[in-house]
């Protein structure tokens, strides 16, 4: 850690012991007139359907979710329960907005929204802090899922245009509570999971304690592996107005990865194939293996009614050893990026061992409420930091080494054959990206009037960021310093529904050159995207939410050019409509819907296959709808099923190979009982119910892929309460 970074981390914790003593004085004043504190984690009332009234992702503060000026989609632990999710993979089932981005089994889970790749380096947020998503993210311990859609510099800082995913952090419970879930899929699946949480006997101290173990058999064949997770979560209040809480999780998985496909000639989609066909297949072939852990400490303090501070700190580590038989190509037709005619392709040995990266995020906030001149005023002020450290080492793509990388031999789509092991190993492990950020942000709400507020905001971000050669001398340097601002004027001529136009600007770290590129593993400066967007949003008799958004956002384009360097040139333009609604349509049934219209556009690149064509891997239209019924002639039984629909996706820059849409189907049902005087919750669902064949991601990521969705897959589950 710097000398910096130290004097931030114990400036923090030096805090939290004077913000408690200020917040035991503020009690000794008030005297019997206390302030309690409120819980912490973001939470609301139930309206229907698991349905929420607020999120923390969107603003500072709990500002309902109808009043709030930006697009934010909340996934709840109920909707996690009944849909079977098991990774974030699965909210796209429930979410229009989101797609997938290069996401290979075995691997990090990617994703995009509104067109827009995330960055597992920065688009992520645990209870608002900063973490990576090299490994896919446990959601046993997490109460919810926050989607903020577009731009979030006012909110995070740094991360792409699409927005940001918080994953809410389950907290300890009033009442004692017992959970063991148990579920498996017709592969041979095995999941099991207990959460536990409660108060000791000294109410004041109350713990959250999940553990998961997993057997995993994916849809695609010999792609198996195995994870454990555990995670304790506790809280301590010191007083009335002062709630310290601490969390802690470790992840262990280990997986065969699943490469994509590529074109056949480079021109054609492959035909004649299965979802399960495994390319990753060699006697040599070894699983990812990830490990990854967080450490995180809060304290809230509510000083009187109207002014209340937060102190947070979270440290995040993550180590990958990273291996594939790596389908790439065929080197005997001429063709760099596809596979031969006959569906041959050649095989290189990647290897990248003891990858390490590590991030420590700090933050700190002060919120409150006053007047000036008949004018109210909700503000926050704060300050964040960021210390980020990546290692890795070269030398780990071919059989040969770096420079002349060449491959093991080619095996075919239709009749894989084995090919020799390569003996390349990773060179040394150094460090070769490291970045510092601190940043102060401060927003204010100001009423206007009785039905109009101005949402202003601003944050100021300073990156400092080294890029280093395989030797370990610096070979880049950044350090510059950005204002990102956010206006938004939102209009509630009554409490139930709000219109609103918000400008935002936004700041991303600049994309990684791929392997084969001429500047492979370099990461271009960051740039700024601009956004403006008008929606509405309405909360009606508290039985359904209903959401719209219309949206313009512009970024630089990064991309591969044909002397095989990557650049930045260009903009990505991306409009769209986004509109969602749910509630409860009968005393029975509740119904959910989610719809994006997507128009991107690849602009000023002076290239004129590219100007004027399609995003890559962004449908123009997808569609969710998803339902629940109560069976009232049989108390506990309840039934749910949806329906998705994603049009055609171009697959290259200038549009020539496009990937046909796609419809699925899903069922499901619950039947709530009790077995020995337990409560018991008995789940199943059959997930692509007509057995769809359908390309789910296309991504250029690596010279372009391609990867089908799974075919139709049965799970059941059980849980148990007591």
């Amino acid at each position: 850690m710097t000398t910096s970074h130290t004097r931030h981390a114990i400036a923090i914790l030096t805090s939290l012991p004077v913000l408690a003593g200020a917040s035991i004085a503020q009690a000794q004043q008030a005297g019997s007139a206390e302030t309690v504190l409120p819980s912490v984690s973001v939470s609301a009332p139930r309206i229907s359907g698991d349905q929420v009234d607020s999120a923390g992702v969107a603003a500072f503060g709990q500002i309902p979710l109808h009043q709030t000026p930006a697009a934010v989609s909340v996934i709840t632990r109920g909707q996690m329960q009944e849909r079977g999710i098991r990774q974030t993979t699965d909210v796209l089932r429930l979410d229009a907005s989101l797609n997938e981005a290069y996401n290979a089994i075995g691997y990090a889970e990617q994703f995009s929204i509104r067109g827009f790749n995330l960055d597992n380096a920065s688009s992520y947020r645990k209870d608002g802090l900063e973490i990576g998503a090299d490994a896919s993210i446990p959601l046993e311990n997490k109460e919810r899922i926050e989607v903020l859609k577009g731009l979030a510099g006012l909110q995070a800082g740094i991360a792409t245009p699409g927005g940001i995913i918080n994953y809410v952090t389950k907290r300890p419970t009033a009442e004692t509570l017992r959970t063991v879930t148990l579920e498996a899929r017709e592969r041979g699946t095995l999941y099991g999971a207990v959460d536990l949480g409660g108060r000791f006997d000294d109410r004041r101290f109350g713990y959250r304690i999940n553990a998961a173990a997993e057997k995993l058999r994916s849809y695609v064949r010999n792609a198996d592996g195995e994870r454990q997770f555990v995670s304790g979560a506790f809280d301590w209040r010191l007083t009335p107005q002062a709630l310290l809480q601490l969390d802690l999780d470790y992840q262990h998985k280990s997986q065969l990865s699943v490469p994509g496909f590529q074109l056949i000639n480079g021109t054609d989609l492959p035909t004649g194939i299965s979802a399960r066909t495994m390319l990753n297949n060699q006697p040599w072939s070894r699983p990812v293996k990830t490990d990854s852990a967080n450490v995180g400490l809060r304290l809230d303090v509510q000083f009187n009614p109207d002014w209340n501070a937060s102190v947070a700190i979270n440290r995040h580590a993550f180590r990958r050893d990273d291996f594939a038989a790596f389908p790439f190509g065929c080197a005997a037709g001429g063709l760099f990026f596809g596979f031969c005619a006959n569906g041959d392709f050649d095989v290189y040995d990647y290897q990248s061992e003891n990858e390490n990266k590590s991030l420590l995020t700090t933050q700190a906030m002060l919120q409150g409420r006053f007047a000036t001149g008949g004018l109210a005023h909700a503000a926050t002020v704060g300050v964040s930091t960021l210390r980020r450290r990546d290692e890795f080492g070269d030398c780990v793509y071919g059989a040969v080494d770096c420079l002349g990388s060449a491959p093991n031999g080619s095996s075919n789509l239709y009749n894989p054959v084995a090919v020799p092991a390569s003996t390349i190993a990773t060179g040394p492990v150094r460090l070769r990206r490291s970045g510092n950020e601190h940043s102060l942000f401060a927003n204010d709400v100001i009423s206007l009037s009785e039905s109009m507020k101005l949402h202003a905001g601003v944050r100021y971000t300073h990156i400092e960021r080294e890029q280093y050669d395989p030797a370990g001398l610096r070979a880049s340097n950044h350090d510059r310093g950005y204002f990102l601002p956010n206006v938004a004027l939102a209009y509630s001529p009554r409490k139930d529904w709000t219109a609103y136009v918000s400008y935002a600007q936004g700041l991303e770290h600049g994309g990684i050159a791929p392997l084969f590129a001429s500047n492979a593993n370099q990461a271009l400066d960051p740039s700024k995207s601009k956004q403006v967007e008008f929606g509405m949003k309405m909360a009606v008799a508290d039985d359904w939410q209903i959401a719209a958004a219309l949206f313009q956002i512009r970024k630089p384009l990064e991309y591969t050019d044909a002397d095989f360097a990557y650049i930045r040139n260009g903009d990505a333009e991306h409009r769209g409509l986004e509109l969602s609604a749910q509630g409860r349509a009968t005393r029975n049934l509740t119904i959910g819907a989610s719809l994006a219209a997507l128009r991107t556009r690849q602009e000023n690149t002076g290239l004129p296959g590219v100007d004027g064509k399609r995003t890559t891997n962004v449908p123009k239209l997808k569609a969710i709808v998803h339902l629940d019924y109560t069976v009232p002639e049989l108390a506990g039984l309840a039934l749910n099923g949806s329906w998705q629909y994603a049009g055609n996706k171009a697959f290259n820059p200038d549009n020539s190979v496009t990937v046909p849409g796609y419809h699925l189907f899903n069922i499901g049902a619950r039947y709530s009982t009790r077995v020995g005087g337990m409560a018991t919750t008995l789940r199943a669902g059959i997930d692509n119910v007509a057995d769809k064949f359908y390309w789910r991601d296309v991504t250029q990521s690596l010279g372009g892929y391609l990867f089908p969705g799974a075919p139709r897959t049965f799970r059941v589950s059980a849980q148990f309460d007591f």
